[in-house]
């Protein structure tokens, strides 16, 4: 992400709070999150936690099949692999939730579970990509230097394809924070209860105190991986 793009991305950013933050206040919403603060922030804590468990487990997952199907004895198998891994966004959400609700039950488990099983592709699939995209010339003067393949992995492999994985990993994890909130369907907590009560009962203020906080969280995390992908990635590989 360039200088110029990133002041351009916090400028709209700031933008978009401000006249969320405006609004909030005319609409007298300010006010009802404040008298409610304690209750938003229990349900933003089960929020974090469904989004950091899943995107963990969905980080591991992804990032090690990516791995696996890069290896030259196992590429022929990247189409059958991948094609199974993206069956999990093929179904809708809430039909993922159902399915995994019908054998897990209510609570965390199914929503952890139906989250990880939805945002790992994107890992997967740029895991892989940024993989496959590594110089040939990087690969062979790696080896010619007499490393082991771990340590061409480690070193040469896995550095050149960062930019690409964490782009996956950002794509993940803005689509994790959103779906999260179907979570409250199926007893998990989160924002999403403040949402779907808000619908319920056409209570506008009860829901966007759930729809806002969970838009700006998504806002910045896409923002904070990009400002981390600045810090790990050099320019060189870039």
């Amino acid at each position: 992400m360039t200088k110029q793009t990133a002041r351009i991305y916090r400028g709209a950013l700031i933008l978009l709070i401000a006249v969320l933050l405006i609004y909030s206040y005319w609409s007298g919403l300010t006010k009802y999150m404040i008298e409610n603060a304690s209750q938003l922030l229990k349900l933003l804590q089960q929020h974090l936690l469904l989004v950091a468990i899943s995107m963990g487990l969905a980080s591991a997952l992804g990032i090690s099949i990516g791995i696996i199907l890069s290896r030259p004895g196992l590429k022929k198998y990247q189409g059958v692999v991948m094609y199974i891994v993206g069956l999990g966004q093929t179904i809708p959400s809430l039909a993922v939730l159902a399915l995994t609700m019908s054998v897990l039950g209510i609570g965390i488990k199914p929503a952890i579970f139906a989250l990880t099983i939805y945002t790992v592709l994107p890992i997967a699939r740029n895991t892989l990509a940024g993989l496959d995209a590594v110089s040939d010339d990087l690969l062979d003067a790696a080896r010619g230097m007499g490393l082991p393949n771990w340590r061409i992995l480690w070193e040469v492999e896995l550095p050149n394809a960062l930019t690409v994985i964490l782009t996956g990993v950002r794509m993940a994890l803005v689509i994790n924070i959103g779906t999260a909130a179907l979570g409250a369907l199926v007893g998990a907590g989160g924002l999403g209860e403040q949402i779907f009560t808000g619908i319920s009962f056409l209570d506008t203020k009860l829901m966007l105190s759930g729809a806002i906080p969970t838009a700006l969280l998504a806002l910045t995390a896409d923002y904070g991986v990009q400002m981390l992908e600045d810090l790990l990635v050099s320019e060189g590989i870039k």
